[in-house]
Order: C-alpha cells, then sequence, then structure tokens
C-alpha cells in the first residue's frame, strides 16, 4: 500500500493537463486532506432498464470509473479477485488492530465489483476505494491519465497481494513479453534482449491503423550498413545486421495504449492527434509473433472494451464502450428514426385505435425522451381521443396507472408513480396482434454477425459513462477510430477463453458466500428506505372543514367556535381513491349522519368559500387535482346551518372597501368620508352596493388607480349599473366610492380628484422614520375615529413599500408642532382613544410600543446648568426609582463619547413636565426624591407616560 501511495503522487503532474473540462468546483473550496462527503436525504435511484450498475463521478474521477468497469467486465480478473477470501485478505474490522494484515485495495475491490453486480441502484460509489488509495479530496477533484493509472493500479495491487494465493494475478492475465533480436548478416549470430509489458503503447501519428502500428513495431527490420554498421562481438568488428522486435508471449487479455497525445516542438505545445485510426472487433497477432507451433486460435483475440476520451489535450472527459461477456445486462433498446413509427392518423382499423398499448406509446413517442407525467398522460390520451380512459378503457383495462403497471415490459413508473417513460426494451408480443406487421414500434437489435439470429447470440455492447448505462450497437465503435471524441484504450481478450454456462447472466456466479449475504442485505435495506421514501412523497396533507361547524355570516362561511375545532388536519396517501378519502373520514366522525358531500374550499378574505364538490370515487386523488394542503369542505351539498350555500368561482366572496359621507344624528351628511368594508359575491351587480347602504339612488365610482387616495376614480355609468363586480374588474381589496346622487356635497371635483380642503379631515401623515430607504418619504392613510392604530401602521408599511418583517417591530408616534417625536402609541387603540385628529403627523418608527403594563419615559443626564443629550427609556411602571437609575445609566453609557458617572440615588420628579428646555439653561421645576423614596416604584410616584424626568449626578447636587 505504501508503494502505491508513493507512485500515485508520481503522476499528480498531469493534473492540469487532463482536469476535467466541465468541473466548476475549485481546490480551495476544500481544506487540504479533507474529504467531502454528504449525508444523502434520499436513497439512490434503482438501476435503469438495462439493469446494469454505473459508478458516480467523485468531481473528476470519469479516467477512474471507465478502467474500473473494464475490470469489472473482465470476468476472469473478477472471479479471481472473489477467490481470495478473508483467510487471505483479512477483514475490514480487524483493519485498527495493530497486528492484523488487512490487504485494503482488494477487499475494496471485491466490495465494490459485489456491488456492480448485486446492489439494485442506478450508480455505485468509489469514495470507500479512493479512500484505500489515500486519495484526498483534491486527488478525487482531479483528472488523471488513464493510461498511466492502469499501470499504477496493477503494481499496487500486486504489492497489496503479495504472500497470498493471487500474487501473480496480474502476471498470469496481463503479463506478456517482446523480444529483441540482432542478427549478424555475416555469422548470423543473434543477439537478443527480452522485455516485460503489462500494455503495448502504439502510435497513432502517421499511422492508419492498430494492425499498422503493430506491423511497423514487430514486422519491419531496421537495417544496419553503410555509415551505420553494427559491432558484432563473435566477429569482433562492424557488420552489417538487421534489428527487429517479435512478440514472443502473449497474455490472455491484451492492453493496448494509442499515444493520442504529442508534443510539437515548433510550436512548443501539446496537441492531441485526432485524425482516423482505425483498429478491428477482432485481430490476428500471429504476424507479429515469433514462430511456433501453436494453433492459430491462440492468436485470435476479440475487442471487449474501449476507452473513449472527449476533448483535448487540456481537459476533457472519458467514458467506456464495453462488451457484456456473460449478458448480464438488459440488452435491448428502441430503435429510433426520423417520424415517430406510430400515429393515430396511421392506424386505420378501430381495433387498433381502441387499443390503449397504441395510443400510449403513440403519445409517448411525441414526448422527449419519452417521459411525461402520469397526470399529463390522462390529459393528452382525452385530447387525442377525445374521450378520457375512465370512460373509454377502465372498465376493461382498470385504472390507468394499473394498466401501466401491468404492462411493466413497456412502461416504467418512477418510484413515485408520478412519471412514466416507454422502455426500450418493450416487446412486441404483447401487441403484435394489434399492429400491422410494416408498423412494428419496438424490435431487438438486428444481429451484426454473420450467422446469428437471435439477440442472445449478438454481441451485447454498451457505453457507460459514469452514473449512465446505455446499450449500444456494435458499429457504433467505428464513430470512435476519430475526432475529439476518440479511442484512448484497448482491451482485447483471447477469443478461445470460454465462460461456464452457469455463468450466462447470472450475476451471483463467483461472488463469495459474505458478500452475497452483505449485498442480499443491502438490498432489503434499500428497498425498506425507497418504501419510507415513496410514502413520504405520496402523501400530502389535508385540511378538513367540517359543516357543522361552521354558518353562514356576512356573505362566507366562518367557524361557530373556533378555527381549532372546525377544522381537522388529515394526514392521506394521493395514490388511494376518492371513495377511500370519503370512508377514512366516515370512520373519523362517528357521529356522521346521512350523504357526505366533499368539496374543493379556499380562505379568502371575507371567509371560507366552496368552489367545487369531488365526484368520480373511484378516481384517484392525484388524478381528481387534488393540491397538498387543499382545504376539503365536509357537508351535505345542499345547506350550512339552514342557509342555501352557493358554490363556485362565479359566487366567489369579495371583500371590498365602500367609502361614503357619514350622516349624522340629525340625517345630515356630515364632511368625513366613512370606509367600511362590505362583502358581495363576485357575480352580484355592482347596483347591490346601494341597496346595502340604503341609499335609493346614487353614484358609483371606481377606484381605478387600486387605492383610496389615487387619483383615478371613475363613474359607472347607469347603464352598467347591471354589470357584475368581477365583470367591472373589482377583486378582493378594492375600493369604491358611493355618491349620493341628492347630496350636493360632492367628494371629487370636475376632475374626479379628491378635494384638497375635505381631505385633511379624513387622514394622516405617516412619514417613514426607520432609517430605511423607500420610494416614499411620507403617506396619507384614510382613517376615522375608530379605525385602529395598527391597521394605519400595516398601511403605512404597504404604501411605503419596506420589509414585511416591520410589522414586528415598529410603531408609530405623534410628531407635535415643533416636529419632536411624542410617545408611540399602543396598536390596540382607536385614533378616538388615542386622541389623534385627523390630519395629524405620524412617524413611522422602528421598535415596539410599550405595553399597558410599561412607561415609555424621556430623560437627560446632565445638571440644571448645563442639560444633557434627550433620551429615552422603556420601563415596567412597577420598577423602583432604585433600579431605574441604574437602567438610564446604561442607556447613557451607550451613547457614542459617553463615559459612567456615579449617580446619586436621587431621581427629580415633575408635578406635570419635569423639566422645560429653554435658550441657553435647563428650568428646573420641581424638587427631588430623597434616599427615603428610593424604594417607591414610579406608579406610586404618579410617574406616568410622557413623564420627563432629568438625572442631576451626586457630585452637582451636593455642591448645589
Amino acid at each position: 500500500m505504501s508503494l502505491f501511495l508513493r507512485v500515485v503522487f508520481s503522476f499528480t503532474m498531469f493534473g492540469d493537463l487532463f482536469e476535467e473540462e466541465y468541473s466548476t468546483v475549485s481546490n480551495n473550496q476544500y481544506g487540504k486532506g479533507k474529504k467531502l462527503k454528504t449525508k444523502a436525504l434520499e436513497p439512490p435511484a434503482p438501476r435503469e432498464f438495462t439493469n446494469l450498475s454505473g459508478i458516480r463521478n467523485q468531481g473528476g474521477t470519469c479516467y477512474l470509473n471507465s478502467l474500473l468497469q473494464t475490470l469489472h467486465f473482465t470476468p476472469e480478473f473478477r472471479e479471481a479477485l472473489f477467490s481470495l477470501g478473508p483467510e487471505e485478505l483479512g477483514l475490514f474490522e480487524d483493519k485498527d488492530k495493530p497486528d492484523a494484515k488487512v490487504r485494503i485495495i482488494p477487499l475494496q475491490l471485491q466490495r465494490l465489483f459485489a456491488q456492480l453486480l448485486l446492489l439494485d441502484q442506478e450508480a455505485a460509489s468509489t469514495t470507500d476505494l479512493t479512500d484505500s488509495f489515500g486519495w484526498t479530496s483534491n486527488e478525487e477533484m482531479r483528472q488523471h491519465d488513464v493510461q498511466e493509472l492502469n499501470r499504477i493500479l496493477f503494481s499496487a495491487l500486486e504489492t497489496s497481494l503479495v504472500g497470498t494465493s493471487g500474487h501473480d494475478l496480474i502476471n498470469r492475465l496481463y503479463h506478456g513479453t517482446i523480444v529483441n533480436q540482432i542478427v549478424c548478416k555475416e555469422c548470423k549470430n543473434v543477439s537478443e534482449r527480452q522485455e516485460d509489458f503489462l500494455d503495448l503503447t502504439v502510435a497513432v501519428k502517421n499511422v492508419s491503423g492498430l494492425e499498422d502500428a503493430l506491423w511497423n513495431m514487430y514486422v519491419e527490420e531496421e537495417v544496419f550498413d553503410c555509415d551505420n554498421l553494427y559491432h558484432c562481438g563473435t566477429c569482433d568488428r562492424l557488420v552489417k545486421a538487421a534489428k527487429s522486435a517479435k512478440l514472443r508471449k502473449l497474455p490472455p487479455f491484451l492492453t493496448v495504449s494509442l499515444l493520442r497525445f504529442n508534443f510539437d516542438f515548433v510550436k512548443c505545445e501539446r496537441y492531441k492527434e485526432t485524425s482516423c485510426y482505425t483498429f478491428p472487433l477482432r485481430i490476428n497477432l500471429k504476424p507479429f509473433c515469433e514462430q511456433s507451433e501453436l494453433d492459430d486460435l491462440e492468436y485470435i483475440y476479440d475487442l471487449f472494451s474501449v476507452i473513449i476520451h472527449k476533448g483535448g489535450c487540456y481537459g476533457g472527459h472519458y467514458h467506456v464502450y464495453i462488451k457484456d461477456v456473460d449478458h448480464l445486462g438488459n440488452w435491448q433498446f428502441q430503435e429510433e428514426k426520423s417520424k415517430p413509427d406510430v400515429n393515430l392518423k396511421d392506424l386505420q382499423s378501430e381495433e387498433e385505435i381502441d387499443h390503449p398499448l397504441i395510443i400510449l406509446k403513440a403519445i409517448l413517442l411525441e414526448e422527449e425522451n419519452n417521459l411525461i407525467p402520469v397526470d399529463q398522460l390522462g390529459q393528452k390520451l382525452l385530447k387525442k381521443i377525445g374521450i378520457s380512459w375512465n370512460k373509454k378503457y377502465r372498465k376493461q383495462h382498470g385504472p390507468l396507472r394499473k394498466f401501466l403497471q401491468l404492462h411493466s415490459q413497456i412502461f416504467l413508473l418512477s418510484s413515485d408513480e408520478s412519471t412514466v417513460r416507454l422502455l426500450k426494451n418493450s416487446s412486441l408480443q404483447a401487441e403484435s396482434d394489434f399492429q400491422r406487421n410494416d408498423q412494428q414500434i419496438f424490435k431487438m437489435l438486428p444481429p451484426e454477425s454473420p450467422g446469428l439470429n437471435n439477440s442472445i447470440s449478438c454481441p451485447h455492447w454498451f457505453d457507460i459513462n459514469d452514473s449512465k448505462v446505455q446499450p449500444i450497437r456494435e458499429k457504433d465503435i467505428e464513430q470512435q477510430f476519430q475526432g475529439k471524441e476518440s479511442a484512448y484504450m484497448l482491451f482485447y481478450r483471447k477469443s478461445q477463453l470460454q465462460r461456464p454456462p452457469e455463468a450466462r447472466a447470472n450475476p451471483r456466479y463467483g461472488v463469495p458466500c459474505h458478500l452475497l449475504n452483505e449485498m442480499d442485505a443491502a438490498n432489503i435495506e434499500l428497498q425498506t428506505k425507497r418504501a419510507e421514501c415513496d410514502s413520504a412523497n405520496n402523501t400530502f396533507e389535508l385540511h378538513l372543514h367540517l359543516g357543522p361547524q361552521y354558518h353562514f355570516f356576512n356573505g362566507a362561511l366562518h367557524p361557530v367556535v373556533s378555527q381549532t375545532e372546525s377544522v381537522w388536519d388529515l394526514t392521506f396517501d394521493k395514490r388511494k381513491t376518492l371513495g377511500d378519502l370519503r370512508q377514512s373520514i366516515f370512520q373519523l366522525l362517528e357521529f356522521w349522519e346521512g350523504d357526505m358531500i366533499l368539496s374543493v374550499a379556499k380562505l379568502v378574505p371575507a371567509g371560507l368559500h366552496i368552489y367545487q364538490s369531488l365526484g368520480g370515487d373511484e378516481l384517484t386523488l392525484c388524478e381528481t387535482e387534488i393540491a397538498d394542503g387543499e382545504d376539503i369542505f365536509v357537508w351535505n351539498g345542499v345547506e350550512v346551518g339552514g342557509v342555501h350555500i352557493q358554490t363556485g368561482i362565479d359566487c366567489e366572496p369579495l371583500l371590498l372597501n365602500v367609502l361614503h359621507l357619514d350622516t349624522s344624528r340629525d340625517g345630515e351628511k356630515c364632511c368625513q368620508v366613512i370606509e367600511s368594508p362590505h362583502v358581495f359575491p363576485a357575480n352580484a351587480e355592482v347596483g347591490t352596493v346601494l341597496t346595502a347602504l340604503a341609499i335609493p339612488a346614487g353614484v358609483i365610482f371606481i377606484n381605478s388607480a387600486g387605492c383610496p387616495g389615487g387619483e383615478g376614480w371613475t363613474a359607472i355609468p347607469k347603464e352598467d349599473m347591471r354589470k357584475t363586480f368581477r365583470e367591472q374588474g373589482l377583486r378582493n381589496g378594492s375600493s369604491i366610492l358611493i355618491q349620493d346622487s341628492h347630496d350636493d356635497n360632492s367628494l371629487l371635483t370636475k376632475e374626479e380628484k379628491w378635494v384638497t380642503s375635505m381631505n385633511e379631515i379624513d387622514w394622516l401623515h405617516v412619514k417613514n422614520l426607520c432609517q430605511l430607504e423607500s420610494e416614499e418619504k411620507q403617506v396619507k392613510i384614510s382613517a376615522t375615529v375608530n379605525t385602529m392604530v395598527f391597521d394605519i401602521r400595516i398601511k403605512a408599511i404597504k404604501e411605503l413599500k419596506l420589509m414585511k418583517e416591520l410589522a414586528d417591530n415598529s410603531c408609530l408616534r405623534p410628531i407635535d408642532r415643533n416636529g419632536k417625536l411624542l410617545c408611540p402609541v399602543p396598536d390596540s387603540y382607536t385614533l378616538k382613544e388615542a386622541e389623534l385628529k385627523m390630519g395629524s403627523s405620524l412617524g413611522l418608527c422602528l421598535g415596539k410600543a410599550p405595553s399597558s403594563s410599561q412607561l415609555f419615559l424621556f430623560f437627560a443626564m446632565g445638571s440644571d446648568v448645563q442639560p444633557g443629550t434627550e433620551m429615552e427609556i422603556i420601563v415596567e411602571e412597577t420598577i423602583s426609582v432604585r433600579d431605574l437609575c441604574p437602567l438610564i445609566q446604561v442607556g447613557k453609557s451607550d451613547q457614542p463619547g459617553s463615559s459612567r458617572v456615579p449617580l446619586a440615588p436621587r431621581l427629580w420628579l415633575p408635578n406635570t413636565i419635569f423639566y422645560k428646555q429653554e435658550p441657553g439653561h435647563l428650568r428646573i421645576m420641581a424638587g427631588y426624591i430623597s434616599r427615603s423614596g428610593n424604594k417607591m416604584s414610579l406608579k406610586h410616584l404618579t410617574i406616568t407616560e410622557s413623564s420627563e424626568a432629568a438625572i442631576q449626578d451626586h457630585w452637582n447636587h451636593q455642591r448645589d
């Protein structure tokens, strides 16, 4: 293992040359030597239709993934590694024991191969394996050369297996020899030197293909003559000679590395050779080997893996084409054509149109990636044939989701059954009776090799690109001969290597028992987690509003007692039917008698309104389009509390602000505008406003500006009075103005603007003093004497376009004529209770207003000669003078440039105002509290809201 670490760091010099193109994570985001591990919120996705597992990319490990998949699909290598038991490799549990010999790398490779074979997940993780390499997160985010990694990994594995029966694993499968010979032309003496190899490195530049490169390396001779003679040891002189090289020993598995990357010495830069370079699917190596008596079949090799590099020499991505020798994967896919094979217009017979398989396939073929939400599939079916699934097919074929599940060989539902995809391996058997022979959509891959007449005998090739695995045709390999995306490493196996019949399509073959048990347990755990996740993803909350607990009031439904008693929260599986929901509610409400109607309701500003009743007990909640958090009204479908209830969006209640002149006690109109909320059905005539206000005749104005203070009032013509509120464009919160036709005191000028003189007595000015930027510095808020201070504050925040968070941390403070801020006004007061006059100015300030048990005090630190800065404080009215002084002192010390001054516990008190600031001095209006009064509370001393106090320090008081 230590050898491997030394070698690993030897190739980090290639990091910048092969850094991943699409990686956007910089190295400085990760601490050096630290691992970045995230805990998945959901279990990993199951395998795709190919039934093969990919490998997740850790950021820049596509080169590692491609090599590991190649080794995994070398069954002889995989099974040789599996044959090494715990008695030779040790146990993971013992890795921290000082005397234990645990070979981590082969153990992690065994586990990874077992996961790739048996664990039902879309992609395996290499985190544990790279941990065993000693890699940091920086290594995982940096891409290296796969050819170099191949040699390094084999070296590390050989080192780790020393002392086990697998010590010669790499040598047995990949080791070959080359012999270099020089033959003297004079004495015929042969001088030779033998070289070992685990892979052959061949040139790409100026070579047409692999066989051409091998011919140049192992057939053609280099001649020494003329000025370039060879010194023969036997002849002891310079002679003519011929130099050549041959393959002496061929390994069972031949690895070929292509020299795609070169250096241009003229331009002094690296470049990638992208010219055409062919390589055969089957190659005869006999011309390149020493002559021997071996059978010719011993020299025949078949291609089984091609590692592909996409990009340039300064960045790129690796993926691999692999032949599935044991047929472990599902090698079936859709035959793609320029146009969909099936179109409903092309289906002539009624029998074809009537069969749902044909129609559903045609719909899915028109979708991107043949994927669509199940709900949309039903809608598109309705659009295609003009009738819903439930009406046409449900009686014969059952619900749509059940039909899709029963035809799993054609349709693949997601784990939460929300989406469906057309499988690329869909069989024609189920539909052969319904389609003409020339209109087949799916077919097996046609045989590429002569003499093969079924897909089982065809070579099964897959493109494995990190997590994704897709079937490909054998002829697709030709696309990797040239270009920026081209072959980089080739892997061949002897054609005479035969696999045992029991290994075919059997992923459990050769896997040791302890790994079988581990994978079986892991699959059970995965199924459990997926079931839990599936249940969580397929349940939603419903708010049940119980009809007997409601009454109809002011145009909408309202709880009789409280919202808590009237609303029940129910968690329900959305895959169940509406009938199941109704039955569950029946069981919950044991007191219910008679019919039960479930209706979709919504909370609107006026109250609760019923929109539509749910029908079709056989429909699932998804099919009824019920949303998570939906409000469901449970009632008899006719009346609530003896009142007949209108339902639907047409009669939705609208909460409108109605403005009109107030009527005095003697019946005369006064000059004050009253703003009052009224609820009207959206489908009611606009003229009903006059009836509601008991105005026999009048003019109705609509504020198109959207706020009462706007200047966009428009009168509704008499002929439009029979139009509905919705037709007039009114919505919740809209304002309308009523002008009595017999009233001479018009609220609007001829230009339909507010009269300024009347405007002043019905509005309050609110200034933004929150030290927050706003488009408006001051706004006018309409109000009456009974308007709550809270409502004015909220309206001001909205019209000033300030943050909503200020609703919980702001208050309104009156501003006197001198511009001084007075005490905050509690939100619970009306304008009358707060003694605020119309036209007053208020400041919107940060901080909360004092509660009913608190006092808001002004105070100043200083002497009667030199007054200090005026400050404010909120205290409990029960606080004593002794406790008040330190609080005020703390408040002073918080001011800039202040310092703490010892105070005598003496507080000056006024009768009404303690001090009054006049030019040049502070006038004292009352005496002080002696030490005997220190324990008295402010309440006992009759200090009330708006009282002002001055604290005089002890030294000045003694001096005076």
